[in-house]
């Protein structure tokens, strides 16, 4: 799934989510000062490589790192805020892509063609039967 893209592209048309936490920038800035700071993390720590230079490992510790900063500081930034707003913008735009939609059954928004079967248990012409 293309989640990077689909958020810079978001960031992109400035289509925030109408709120933003009033100890943190506006979305974008935010995503471009806490990209950075997480590149100067990696940078200082391993040997001037960048984030996306770095093997799985160490990008997880670096982020589970803020993860773990809790409201502290980081970067002039609280680390939680900063946490959420990456896990609030990637969520959306996981569970956004039709991909993610095939690979979890869901048969895609009601529009245009509606719900019919509303029961328990009941399934819409469309929907495949679930595996058993």
């Amino acid at each position: 799934m293309p989640v990077l893209a689909d958020i810079d592209a978001r960031l992109a048309r400035h289509d925030g989510d109408g709120w933003r936490y009033a100890d943190l920038p506006d979305d974008g800035d935010a995503w471009r000062r806490s990209l950075a700071a997480l590149d100067a993390d990696a940078r200082a720590r391993h040997d001037g490589r960048g984030f996306a230079a770095l093997g799985h490992g160490d990008r997880h510790r670096l982020l589970t790192h803020v993860r773990h900063l809790g409201p502290r500081d980081w970067h002039g930034m609280p680390a939680a805020r900063v946490w959420t707003l990456w896990t609030r913008y990637a969520c959306a735009a996981f569970w956004a892509h039709p991909a993610t939609w095939a690979e979890t059954g869901f048969g895609g928004p009601a529009y245009p063609r509606g719900y019919v079967r509303l029961g328990r248990g009941l399934r819409e012409p469309w929907e495949e039967e679930p595996p058993r």
